[in-house]
């Protein structure tokens, strides 16, 4: 068995004296681990190194065994992540939502999304939005997207600012004002699709994919969110 693609660094620990395990989000194999001969070595350890892209060729004789990699650096961007600490804390984030997916099981859209989201992480502007909407992305790739389009009582399209914690729809001032105290709010900048947005509105924003991530996929495996969420968070409002 043999194929070679790009992937993007996931990480990677050691094995044995010299070797590393090397796990990559490819765009066509999925999320995929393998061995690299002398992956802890100075040669590749900093080709290994989480965000960065690399160029695979992965083999093994049968398709279950873990094989070994073959690698060559593609786009070393993590060397520009060490001097900026949320974009750090956002990379080893990222790294954790992704393998919440199943191994070697394609996403190609997340594998995309990701890839976009590391070429910005280090712009405090922006950054945190990118990651806001990757977990409402991961949230739909794992079977409970939001659906907030449209209000789930009335179907209409204004004024929406809640969200319903039980359906995870949206739900609009009117409709939602007897029950707003049980309701999530929901800021404006993802009800209206806008880019622009404020350290407010990314904390309810982080609130609110923070409710359904934590219910529906972190506590579902017996875990809580990773502190790298909140450092991630906490830095990048110090650096906006």
């Amino acid at each position: 068995m043999q194929w070679t693609e790009e992937g993007i660094v996931l990480g990677a620990r050691r094995h044995g004296e010299a070797n590393a395990i090397l796990e990559l989000m490819t765009r066509g194999h999925g999320r995929h681990l393998g061995m690299v001969r002398g992956g802890t070595g100075s040669r590749l350890r900093p080709v290994l190194q989480p965000g960065n892209v690399v160029s695979a060729t992965w083999r093994a004789r049968l398709d279950e065994h873990l094989g070994h990699y073959a690698v060559e650096g593609v786009r070393l961007r993590a060397g520009g992540f060490l001097p900026v600490p949320h974009a750090l804390y956002g990379v080893n984030y990222l790294a954790a939502l992704v393998r919440l997916l199943p191994e070697r099981d394609p996403h190609p859209a997340v594998h995309d999304a990701l890839d976009a989201v590391l070429d910005r992480v280090c712009d405090a502007a922006v950054a945190a939005a990118l990651v806001l909407r990757f977990e409402l992305q991961m949230l739909a790739e794992l079977g409970f997207g939001l659906d907030l389009s449209r209000c789930a009582v009335t179907g209409q399209t204004a004024e929406l600012i809640y969200v319903s914690p039980k359906s995870g729809r949206a739900v609009s001032r009117a409709a939602g004002a007897a029950w707003h105290d049980r309701l999530l709010a929901l800021p404006g900048f993802l009800a209206e699709g806008r880019s622009e947005t404020s350290a407010r509105e990314l904390a309810a924003g982080f609130a609110l994919t923070e409710f359904f991530l934590a219910r529906h996929l972190f506590e579902q495996r017996g875990v809580v969110l990773p502190d790298t969420r909140a450092h991630f968070l906490n830095a990048v409002l110090r650096s906006a």
